[in-house]
């Protein structure tokens, strides 16, 4: 099971990075956990400068984008779509 994280302080690009990771998973079909982290001193320990913040399985993957389903599901499952 994956674990991904956004980082931000529930901004609606916040809530529409979650609600297209989610939507990413369940086309890949991959079982994963979704959490918020709104807490500033935990997008400082990820390295996250900017929001919103992408993690998957404990590393940053994007920091400062609005990144849309399909280039999620290359980040879930990156050997997929090689």
């Amino acid at each position: 099971m994956k674990k991904i994280q956004i980082l931000g302080t529930g901004c609606a690009k916040c809530n529409e990075l979650a609600a297209n990771a989610k939507e990413a998973a369940i086309v890949l079909g991959e079982d994963v956990v979704i959490e918020k982290v709104t807490d500033v001193k935990e997008f400082v320990n990820f390295g996250c400068l900017s929001t919103p913040g992408l993690v998957i399985d404990g590393k940053l993957v994007s920091q400062g984008k609005l990144l849309k389903p399909d280039q999620i599901m290359k980040l879930i499952r990156p050997v997929f779509y090689e």
